[in-house]
Order: C-alpha cells, then structure tokens, then sequence
C-alpha cells in the first residue's frame, strides 16, 4: 500500500502475509486488578463490559512473557516496541516530525534561526541571525534550538503548556516547505513502531483559503456565507489547489522514502489519510471558510478523510467562539455528510479556564458538531450531566483519541485522574495516539507502555487498544469486526467468521471482503501480525 497516493486503494488489495496459529482456548487469564488511584472517577453506572473469550494459546503466551517482564526495562521496551499498535489517528505532521530531522532540513534550505527567540527565518544570515547548520557543528547551539523546538529537558513541575504551544511558531518556517518530507519521516516511524496506518493532520490551501475568507467576509447567515464561498467557482479553486499541492507532497514524499525502488523505506506500506486542519483561533469567516474547503476536499479527494480545528482550545477566542464554530460544523455537516468530522474537545482542566468553561466543550462536539471521534476529552467529569455524555458516546461509538504524553505536558493531568478508565468503564471507545511526538519526545510505544504500567493493563487489553485504533479509523469500506465491538468484544463479522484472524487462506467470502475493503485490509494485516508476535513466545522462556 502506497501512501497519499490515488492508486492506495486499488494497491491495498495485494496479497496478505502468510500467518497463522489455531485458536486454541486456555483457561482464562486472570484480569490485572486495576490500582485504586486509577479507578473510574465517580463511575456511577458505568456499563459492564461483555466478558472476554477463551484466550487463544499465542495470546496466553504474550500475557505471560508480559507478566515475567515487568521489572525488567529493556525487556519491556522490546516488547512495546514490537507489539502491534494499529493505526495512530491523532497525529498532527508538522509536530510529529522528529526535531534533529527539521534541524537537519533547516540547515539543507540555509534558513537562519534568530539566537533572541531561537526562530527560523529566511535569509539572509546574519548579526542576530546564525545559520541554522550551525546547529549541526555547535553542540550548545543545538541543545539550545532542540530546547526551543521541543520538549526536550522541560523542566518537571512546571507548566509545558505555552511552552508546548509556543514551539510551532519557531519551526514554522521549516515544516511549511517540505510536507512530503516530514510525511517520509512520521511513516517511515510509524513503521518501525509496528502500527500500520496513520491519520495525519495538515492546513490544506493555507494562505488561498484565508485571501478568500477575507474577501468574503463574515456573515451570520450561513447558508448565505456558504454560497458566497461556493460563488464563481472560488471554493473549488481551493479544493483544486489542495489536491495540486498535496500531489506535490506525495511525489517529495515517494522520493524522500525512496518508495518503488529496492531501498523503500518501511513508511512507504503505510496507508496514510489526511485530516484538515482549522485554525480555530481564527476570525469567524476563516474558521468556516477552512471548515468549508476541509469537508468539501473530504468529499472530492479520497486522500483526505476528515476536518479537526487546532490550536488552543482555552485561547480567548477559541473559548469565546466555541459554541459558534459548533454551529458551523452543523450546518456544514448537512452539506457535507460523507466527510467525517473529528474534533479537539476537552483539552481543559480547572484553573486553566473558568469552571463555566469546562461543562460543555465535549456535550457540544458530540451533540451539535457531530463529532465521530474526541480529541483529548480530559475534561469529561467536569461536563454538565457527563455520565448521559458517556454513555451517548458508548451508544454512538465517538472514539477518544488519548495522547497520555502530551495530556501530560500540556495539561499536568495524567494517573488517576486522567478520564482513561471512566470512558473504559463507561464504554466508550478509547484509542491510543501520539498527538505531537516530535515535539514531546515520545512515540506510540511509550504511550501503550504507559497504559500498561498506570492502568495494570494485560496483553489482551492492550491488543484490543490497537484494534481500537483500526476500528474507529476513517479508513473506507467495511470492518472485519462485529456490531460494537468496544461494547460486545472483537469477534469477526459474518463474511469472516469463520476464519482465524490474520490467516493467510480466509474462506472465499471473507477473501471478497478483504479484496474490496481498504479498512478490512489494514485489519486483517494487524491479526496477522498479532500471530507473529505471539507466535515468538512459543519459545521464549516466560521467567
């Protein structure tokens, strides 16, 4: 599978990877008891969760080889490393790249870095401005600028959040020039962390799209403001140039990766979609002019799936708009309801905004913005009414997408009283993402290992967090799982039910289901991985 690329679809539909084990039913493992700082926060009347399936005989051997190894670090992180960790679908590309690489990039295009603010800039160098290959010879220099551009030795207890915010704008200069770069970069780690789609966040048509916002102007009315986008063919002009420059990315990308040549990078099997970023900080007519292009690209490009607004969601006008731009996505979802909406909602906590400020963000996204999934959520138990919130996502499927780093960095919120078991015990689907790990200076392994070690999670729960990942992605075509499978288990739908998952010899239908089902491809390839990962513990001593 090809990423970005028109032809994804139709190269998805390859062969599998021979794998294969029975499902040999065991005893059933012994659940880890959940550690009593992390239980649900006032859980009243969660819904119980249906009760696992035999553990087939590779799965019993992963639990216990993860069991033998939990005082043991390197042991562990060999382990994260190579379990299979589906798909990450909260992924922002400029913030994901990692920090040594867009210095390296900075010092390929001569930019200059400002030594006051440690930001890049055009040239010409120099007085306050040192060319940014300095950073490649000048060992101070470069902890200076890995400092500014990231997380890095962020000193513990304090706040990161402005920090955290405040690096984007310093590397800005770089990311802008080179998307198929930094996306050749991100899958090529994707990869390597054992997960096999990615869901990418970019601004498509940036500057066109705020030039026609500011020529249209604001207008409380809509559907008026709509058909003035829509007039003399402007918005498609956008969607055009949004198509035109994410070719441009997908040929930078092919060559960077070195894709269709014998030394491919990993990131070139990855299937990779593309979010549309709003910048949610913005004035009323950009916000709704980028909604606009966001889902009309959704529904013309098949290499975009969704939009998301960005930036701070306790900024002044991020708070003051917030129930405005929930408004527009309703109105434009009635326009658009083929393109999928995923939306930043909750990244609150007390003390960061006014107590008025937390009781509604994620009630809104759900209710009115027809959110299918929730970025962050952290602020769950301080919505208005949040166990009726709980359980209408448990009974809509709404995703959260969990960043524990980054929630960690930002917000100060993480252990106990991160909502992570609420929404579990609620069931709510919850999905394991890296947000920006360029700049926290983390990847996906750290995430699950950090579920696994806060919430005592065992393998089988962590191997239904990846499928999570899958499940809940805005991949096409149908699923090879059942109803809901947060709610009823993962048990293979009717087409394939009565194959083992990840065989390489399916029954004919279920064949026909993985040949015509991008969704169902990238799945099925995850089982067959899972199989191969148990399959090492067979003769791998679990003491």
């Amino acid at each position: 599978m090809i990423p970005v690329n028109r032809s994804s679809v139709r190269r998805a539909r390859g062969p599998l990877a021979p794998i294969g084990l029975g499902a040999l039913a065991l005893l059933s493992l012994l659940p880890g008891t959940l550690p009593a700082a992390a239980q649900p926060v006032a859980a009243a009347q969660p819904r119980a969760a249906a009760p696992l399936p035999p553990p087939t005989r590779g799965e019993h051997l992963a639990s216990a080889r993860l069991a033998a190894i939990r005082n043991d670090p390197a042991a562990l992180s060999a382990f994260f490393t190579a379990l299979p960790k589906g798909g990450d679908l909260h992924n922002h590309l400029s913030g994901a790249v990692s920090t040594e690489y867009l210095i390296s990039l900075a010092a390929d295009d001569g930019l200059c870095i400002v030594e006051r603010t440690l930001t890049a800039v055009p040239p010409v160098c120099g007085a306050d401005r040192r060319p940014a290959s300095d950073a490649l010879t000048d060992a101070a220099f470069r902890r200076a600028v890995l400092r500014a551009w990231s997380m890095q030795d962020f000193p513990p207890g304090r706040s990161g959040h402005d920090h955290f915010f405040d690096t984007f704008g310093k590397f800005d200069e770089v990311t802008r020039r080179h998307r198929g770069k930094l996306l050749a970069d991100v899958a090529d780690t994707v990869a390597r962390q054992n997960q096999f789609y990615l869901e990418t966040m970019v601004t498509p048509a940036s500057d066109g799209a705020r030039i026609l916002a500011d020529e249209v102007g604001w207008d409380e009315d809509l559907a008026r403001l709509h058909r003035k986008l829509l007039a003399g063919g402007k918005l498609d002009e956008l969607v055009a140039e949004a198509s035109r420059e994410t070719d441009a990315s997908d040929a930078e990308f092919r060559t960077a990766a070195r894709c269709g040549t014998p030394r491919a990078e990993p990131g070139c099997r990855v299937p990779v979609r593309w979010i549309s970023q709003v910048s949610r900080g913005s004035s009323p007519e950009r916000v709704f002019t980028q909604m606009a292009l966001g889902l009309r690209l959704a529904e013309r490009d098949e290499r975009f799936v969704a939009v998301n607004p960005v930036q701070p969601e306790d900024g002044d006008s991020s708070l003051r708009n917030y129930r405005l731009q929930m408004r527009m996505l309703d109105y434009l979802h009635r326009v658009y309801p083929k393109a999928h909406i995923t939306l930043h909602a909750g990244e609150l906590w007390p003390g960061l905004v006014k107590p008025e400020d937390l009781a509604f963000h994620i009630g809104e996204a759900v209710n009115v913005g027809h959110a299918e999934r929730i970025g962050h959520g952290v602020d769950l138990v301080h919505e208005d009414d949040w166990q009726r919130l709980a359980r209408t996502m448990a009974d809509r499927q709404v995703a959260v997408e969990v960043p524990f780093t980054s929630n960690a960095q930002i917000l100060g919120v993480k252990g106990a009283d991160h909502p992570f078991t609420t929404y579990r015990a609620y069931g709510v689907p919850v999905v394991l993402a890296t947000d920006d790990p360029g700049v926290s200076r983390t990847d996906i392994s750290h995430e699950y290992r950090y579920a696994a070690r806060t919430y005592d999670l065992g393998y089988r729960e962590l191997k239904d967090l990846a499928r999570a990942s899958l499940e809940y992605a805005f991949l096409p075509g149908a699923g090879i799982w059942r109803g809901n499978p947060t709610r009823d288990g993962y048990r293979l739908t009717g087409p394939c039910r009565h194959s083992s998952p990840g065989a390489d010899n399916p029954r004919p239908q279920c064949r026909r289901l993985l040949d015509t089902s991008p969704k169902a491809q990238v799945q099925w390839h995850q089982e067959a991985a899972f199989v191969a990962f148990e399959r090492r513990f067979a003769t791998t001593r679990a003491d």
